[in-house]
C-alpha cells in the first residue's frame, strides 16, 4: 500500500522566531501518471479502469438542447390545470402519448401541476420539460398500491436473442470478445455481455452460502453496443464500444446476446418535483419512487429538484420514499439535479435518492441529494458497472427504525459485485460504504470491486473493503478512513483497498478523474464544449466558468436579450453573449450568483423566457440551498429547510 504525507511544510525564519507555513503541493496518483492510458498497471497489479465512458452517448455528446420534433403545451394544448386546484394527469399523459407518436417535448408552462394518477412514457425521443425548478412544480398525491413503483417512468420494452457463447474467456479491460458464428451479428447491434451466477463463480468470490438470490441465472454484466466485426478468423472476433470490467469467463457459461427494445432519447428536465403524503401513508409503502428509467439508453434528468409537498399533512417533506430509479440500463446522465428529504427511510429499500440497478455507464454529476437512507445507492442484482458520480454532494443520509427514531447511515454500494465505478470530485458529509455486507439485504455478500473515490472532501466516513482491489486517492483532511482488514465487513476482501494522499485532495491533479480520462479519449477541445454541460445554471465555485443556453424555441428566433436579477447585465470583459442564445461568463465571482433571464422573441413577434438559477460559492457549499426564491416556492411556509430527524 503507498501513502502519501497528508502535508507538507516549510519553515520561514525572521527576526522574531519562526513559522511554519503550509505548502499545498501539486501532485499526481502513482496510478495515474501523465503517460497514463488504460493499459496501465502498476508493478504490484494494480490499475485504474477508464471511467470515461460513463453518461450519455457514453460522454461523447453534450445532453440535447435543441430537441427534434414538436412541442406539446399540456395547458394550451391539452387543457391542464397548472393551479393545482384539479387533477392534471389525464391531460399530462395524453400530451406524453401525443409526443409518443414520433417524439417531441411535453412542456409544462409554469405553474403548479397535480397529479393523482401516475405517468407513463413508453416511446422514444418524448422530453418532458417545465420553465425551471422555480417555476415548473409537479406534485403527485397518490400513495396506495405504489409500491414497487414510480409516478412518473421511462419504460423500454427489452428482448434477447439466444447466446452466443465466447469461445474464450473475455479479459478484464479489453474491447473484445471471440465467438465461434459472429456472422448473424452486425456493427451498431445493441449486445449483452455476461455469464451464469454459478456455483463456481459464486465460490471464487468466497460467497457460498451468502450469495443466493441470483444463483443460476444469466446476467447480461455489461450492456454494449458492437463496433466492428472480423469474420476471416476463427473464432470470429467481435469488438465493442466499452471495455469489459471483468473477466467473463467460459467455465460460467459466458456469452453475448443481441438485446433490443431499450427506451432512447427520452429526458426530463427543468422543473420540481414531489410527492409526500401523511406520515403513515408513506411508511404503508416501500420502494415508490418518483422517476424510474427502465431499459433504456441515451436517456437524462436535468435540472430536475424536489420541493416541499403543498399538501399539509406532508409537513414540509419532499418525497415519499425514493427519487430517481435506473434499471438495466446504460449510458444515462442525471445533471444538476438536487433532492432531499425522504419520508420513508425504513427498512425495504425505501429512502434511496439516486438509485442505480443493473446499469452501465450512468453519469450522476453536480448533483445534491439530502435527507435521504441511502442518497446515492447501487442496489439490487448483479451487473452495475462504470457508473460515474462526479461533483455530487451528500448529507442526512439517515437509516430510520420509524419515523421519529433512526441512526446515521451512508451512500452505498449495496448488492452483488458493483464493478469499476468511480466516486469522483464529490463532497460527503455523511459518506460511502462498500464491502462484505454478507447475508444483509438477501445475500448482498461482497457489493463492489475494482472501483475508486478519487478526490473526495467533506466531513464524512469513507468505509471501504473492496473484494480484490480498491483505491481510495486523495481525500480531504476531514474525512476519516476506514479500510482495515479484520473486521466482518472485510471478510474475504484482501488485499486491504490501496490508500493514496490522505488528507491532499486539494493538490490532487487532475481534480477529476472521469474528465481527464474523457479529455484523452476524445480530447480535450470536445470535453470545453461538453462542459458547457451545466446550460441551465446550477452550483459554481469561484473561477469556474458559466455556459447558459436558451433551447430551441418553435419558431425562428430574432432577439434575445440576457438580464441577471431583473437588471441589464454589467459591462464586463468576462461577459459574452448578452444578445445571442449562449450567454457565457468566464472566471466566475460571488457576486455572479442570481437568477439569470433571457427574453426572447420569435418570427412572429411573440415573446418567451428562459430562467436559469446560479449560486456561486468560494468553494462548492456541501448543503446548499434551493436554486430558488423560498418565496416562489409552494409549500414555502413549512419549514423545509430544518432538518427533519
Amino acid at each position: 500500500m503507498k501513502r502519501r504525507p497528508a502535508v507538507r511544510w516549510a519553515a520561514v525564519c525572521g527576526i522574531v522566531g519562526v513559522v511554519l507555513a503550509h505548502e499545498a503541493v501539486a501532485w499526481r496518483s502513482a496510478l495515474y501518471p501523465e503517460e497514463w492510458t488504460p493499459a496501465f498497471t502498476d508493478g504490484e497489479g494494480r490499475f485504474l479502469h477508464d471511467f470515461s465512458y460513463a453518461g450519455y452517448r457514453n460522454g461523447a455528446a453534450a445532453i440535447p438542447v435543441d430537441h427534434v420534433g414538436p412541442v406539446f403545451d399540456v395547458v394550451s394544448d391539452f387543457g391542464a390545470d397548472n393551479t393545482g386546484a384539479s387533477d392534471a394527469t389525464g391531460a399530462i399523459q395524453a400530451a406524453i402519448d401525443e409526443a409518443s407518436d414520433g417524439g417531441g417535448v411535453v412542456y409544462l408552462p409554469g405553474g403548479l401541476y397535480r397529479c393523482d394518477g401516475v405517468l407513463q412514457v413508453a416511446a422514444s425521443r418524448v422530453v418532458i420539460r417545465g420553465d425551471g425548478p422555480g417555476a415548473t412544480f409537479l406534485y403527485f398525491t397518490r400513495h396506495e398500491g405504489m409500491s414497487g413503483r414510480a409516478h412518473l417512468t421511462f419504460q423500454g420494452s427489452m428482448a434477447v436473442s439466444a447466446p452466443l457463447l465466447l469461445a474464450a474467456d473475455g479479459e478484464n479491460r479489453s474491447r473484445t470478445v471471440q465467438v465461434a458464428d459472429a456472422s448473424g451479428l452486425n456493427v451498431g447491434d445493441e449486445v449483452g455481455v455476461g455469464w451464469t451466477i454459478t456455483d463456481a463463480f459464486v465460490a471464487e468470490h468466497g460467497m457460498t452460502g451468502t450469495w443466493y438470490s441470483f444463483n443460476g441465472q444469466w446476467k447480461p454484466v455489461f450492456r454494449r453496443e458492437v463496433t466492428g466485426l472480423n469474420l476471416d478468423i476463427t473464432p470470429h472476433t467481435v469488438t465493442i464500444d466499452v471495455p469489459l470490467r471483468y473477466a467473463a469467463k467460459t467455465r460460467d457459461g459466458a456469452a453475448l446476446r443481441r438485446e433490443s427494445g431499450y427506451l432512447e432519447e427520452c429526458g426530463i428536465e427543468d422543473l420540481a418535483l414531489a410527492n409526500a403524503v401523511a406520515s403513515a401513508d408513506a411508511w404503508a409503502q416501500v420502494r415508490q419512487h418518483l422517476v424510474a428509467f427502465r431499459e433504456v439508453k441515451d436517456c437524462w434528468a436535468r435540472s430536475v429538484h424536489s420541493f416541499p409537498s403543498p399538501l399539509p399533512e406532508a409537513a414540509g417533506y419532499h418525497v415519499q420514499n425514493c427519487g430517481f430509479y435506473i434499471w438495466a440500463s446504460k449510458r444515462v446522465t442525471i445533471a444538476d439535479c438536487d433532492l432531499r428529504k425522504a419520508q420513508n427511510r425504513g427498512s425495504g429499500g425505501c429512502g434511496y435518492l439516486y438509485e442505480i440497478g443493473a446499469s452501465n455507464e450512468v453519469l450522476v454529476r453536480d448533483s445534491i441529494a439530502r435527507d435521504g437512507r441511502h442518497n446515492y445507492i447501487q442496489n439490487w442484482d448483479f451487473g452495475t458497472t462504470g457508473c460515474v458520480f462526479l461533483r455530487c454532494q451528500s448529507s442526512g443520509s439517515r437509516s430510520m427504525l420509524s419515523p421519529t427514531v433512526g441512526f446515521t447511515a451512508y451512500c452505498e454500494y449495496h448488492h452483488s459485485l458493483a464493478m469499476a465505478c468511480l466516486v469522483d470530485a464529490c463532497t460527503l458529509d455523511d459518506g460511502w460504504y462498500g464491502g462484505n455486507r454478507r447475508g444483509e439485504s438477501s445475500g448482498a455478500g461482497h457489493t463492489v470491486t475494482e472501483s475508486a473515490y478519487w478526490n473526495t472532501i467533506g466531513g464524512g466516513t469513507l468505509r471501504s473493503y473492496q473484494y480484490g482491489q480498491g483505491y481510495i486517492i486523495g481525500t480531504g483532511p476531514e474525512i476519516e478512513l476506514r479500510t482495515s482488514l479484520g473486521t466482518i465487513e472485510a471478510t474475504g476482501t484482501a488485499p486491504e483497498d490501496y490508500i493514496e494522499g490522505a488528507g491532499e485532495a486539494g493538490a490532487l491533479e487532475p481534480a477529476s478523474l472521469y474528465l481527464d480520462q474523457l479529455g484523452r479519449r476524445l480530447g480535450a477541445d470536445q470535453i470545453g464544449n461538453l462542459d458547457c454541460g451545466r446550460p441551465r445554471g446550477g452550483l459554481y465555485s469561484v473561477g469556474d466558468d458559466l455556459c447558459l443556453v436558451v433551447p430551441s424555441p418553435v419558431s425562428l428566433v430574432s432577439t434575445f436579450q440576457w438580464r441577471k436579477n431583473g437588471a441589464a447585465l454589467p459591462n464586463d470583459a468576462r461577459i459574452t453573449g448578452r444578445n445571442a442564445r449562449k450567454l457565457v461568463i468566464v472566471d466566475l465571482d460571488i457576486a455572479d450568483s442570481g437568477v439569470y433571464t433571457c427574453q426572447y422573441e420569435n418570427g412572429s413577434k411573440q415573446s418567451a423566457t428562459f430562467t436559469a438559477y446560479v449560486t456561486v460559492a468560494a468553494s462548492v457549499p456541501s448543503l446548499a440551498p434551493p436554486w430558488f426564491p423560498s418565496a416562489a416556492r409552494p409549500g414555502a411556509g413549512a419549514d423545509s429547510s430544518a432538518a427533519i430527524q
